[in-house]
């Protein structure tokens, strides 16, 4: 057997539970891009879209006959479009990067003020009721559960491209329910690392807000002594 035919069809046996090793793997390579977006280091994007390659074919369990044989659309298609988003995010840390001169951060934390607090409600609101009917048609596995999921992580990873704190906040919102939902659907090690995530993200929150307030006097000081690199 091929070594991508052992990953795509490789189980481990735990408690009883027949589990896909390209679930945990996806999984492990989604708490390093995590770790790397706390570390705002660049190589968390690409890292991220590996994670999201994987998790693709592990959420869409009817669809590829998985040990679980139930269908996350939500949880499946978001996988898709955090492809896209990481493509965004990965070009806009290393053009950041690249104005500091190679040595400032990928990213400086901001929040997103009113403005981007009317954004991202606004799309949370329309895009949780809007996916829930889609996925609902689609016969989804807990349809609402799974485009909260589904709206929360694309803002979030939209965030975290944008260099907005809040986006660590809306992580443990999607969390919060989907480590429930992925419990009831039989997906143990995907809901362990949510679990995981929370902690992680929980620090990053901290890490970003530490980083804000020390970055930004010393970014002030320097634009009022002259020009500044974007970095």
């Amino acid at each position: 057997m091929s070594l991508l035919g052992w990953l795509f069809d490789a189980q481990v046996l735990i408690a009883g539970h027949a589990i896909l090793w390209r679930e945990i793997i996806g999984n492990l390579f989604g708490l390093a891009s995590a770790i790397g977006g706390m570390r705002r280091q660049i190589w968390a994007w690409p890292v991220g879209i590996v994670c999201n390659v994987m998790l693709f074919t592990v959420f869409l369990g009817g669809v590829f006959h998985t040990p679980q044989a139930v269908d996350l659309y939500g949880q499946a298609g978001r996988q898709v479009f955090f492809v896209a988003v990481s493509v965004y995010g990965w070009v806009q840390w290393r053009r950041t990067r690249r104005a500091s001169g190679g040595e400032g951060p990928a990213v400086v934390p901001t929040w997103a003020g009113r403005p981007g607090w009317v954004q991202l409600g606004t799309v949370a609101v329309v895009g949780t009721v809007g996916f829930a009917m889609v996925f609902r048609a689609l016969n989804s596995y807990g349809p609402w559960a799974d485009a909260w999921i589904f709206t929360g992580s694309l803002l979030a990873t939209y965030g975290m491209a944008r260099g907005w704190i809040e986006f660590w906040l809306i992580w443990i919102a999607v969390d919060a329910v989907g480590v429930p939902l992925l419990v009831r659907a039989g997906y143990y090690p995907s809901a362990v690392l949510y679990l995981v995530y929370a902690s992680v993200v929980a620090y990053g929150f901290t890490v970003w807000l530490r980083a804000q307030r020390d970055e930004r006097p010393r970014r002030a000081a320097t634009a009022g002594a002259g020009p500044v690199r974007v970095g």
